[in-house]
């Protein structure tokens, strides 16, 4: 003969069933919800649009290299170059524009690198103390010399100011790593400060030949 449970332990056993049903929607919940975007003021967002500004720069210096040198590496080079750092850019772009963030800030560049949190309003405290130039960055005069040299000068001149750019991409990248909430971000500032790495070990041995 079938015993028949009490009903209270058929009570207690249907409250335990729904309370675990109901944890376990929470955390199926927790992992599958889409994270909140970054924030105007984040290191997410400054450095895509920084690092667009500094890869729009090597870009132009790749080009002109282009122009310039007879040497096959070092087109070669210039070339890869070119062609990956803009289609960086358009990657970062629309990261911004997935985000629902403006391409561009009203505050100074470089802001995201100083702030000591994530996300937070000590980036808009720091914009105002902001000074400090774009690592690596070229300068106007830096410019000039590579677009009036020729030859070896030009692959000189080229080598030393791409290798100071990419370190300076380097420590952005660095820097986003640490102060990023995006798992995009963070994953594409690994891959990249690979590839530069190694990109300066290569141009290293370009300019010491």
């Amino acid at each position: 003969m079938l015993s028949i449970i009490p009903f209270r332990y058929l009570a207690l056993f249907t409250g335990v069933v729904v309370a675990i049903l109901l944890v376990l929607a929470f955390n199926v919940g927790r992992a599958t919800a889409t994270p909140a975007p970054p924030s105007e003021v984040s290191a997410d967002a400054g450095f895509a649009r920084d690092m667009q500004t500094h890869h729009t720069q090597a870009v132009e210096m790749s080009m002109l290299i282009l122009e310039r040198s007879t040497d096959p590496d070092i087109r070669s080079l210039a070339y890869d170059l070119a062609l990956t750092q803009q289609q960086q850019n358009g990657q970062m772009f629309a990261w911004l524009r997935g985000w629902g963030l403006q391409q561009t800030s009203s505050g100074d560049s470089m802001a995201w690198m100083h702030a000591s949190g994530h996300d937070t309003h000590d980036v808009a405290n720091t914009q105002q103390k902001t000074t400090e130039p774009m690592p690596g960055l070229a300068s106007a005069d830096d410019m000039d010399r590579l677009r009036k040299a020729t030859g070896q000068d030009a692959d000189t001149i080229f080598l030393t100011l791409m290798i100071s750019h990419h370190q300076g991409g380097i420590a952005m990248a660095e820097a986003a790593q640490q102060r990023a909430t995006t798992e995009t971000v963070r994953t594409f500032t690994t891959k990249m400060i690979a590839a530069q790495t190694a990109e300066i070990t290569a141009m290293q041995k370009m300019l010491a030949g």
